[in-house]
């Protein structure tokens, strides 16, 4: 599952955030800004045209982020109620 398929408002764990090619820049600074394996991530919001961008927050600091670079990020989701 990526982040973009996360429902709103639910949490996952990050698994890795996929590089399209050599030196992929986008997927570089996903790392950077904390979207590396094992950490919290929630979807806070979807934009209202078509969705976008995506208010996600990780750890206590929230991100707008669009569908495509959502997308590149493999989490596993965290079942309502398990509290993580």
């Amino acid at each position: 599952m990526t982040l973009s398929d996360l429902p709103l408002h639910d949490s996952a764990l990050v698994e890795s955030v996929r590089d399209l090619h050599a030196n992929d820049a986008i997927a570089r600074r996903l790392r950077e800004l904390g979207f590396v394996k094992g950490e919290d991530v929630r979807l806070v919001a979807r934009g209202p045209v078509g969705g976008e961008p995506l208010l996600v927050q990780v750890g206590f600091t929230r991100f707008a982020l669009r569908r495509s670079e959502a997308s590149r990020i493999e989490i596993t989701a965290i079942p309502a109620g398990a509290g993580a």
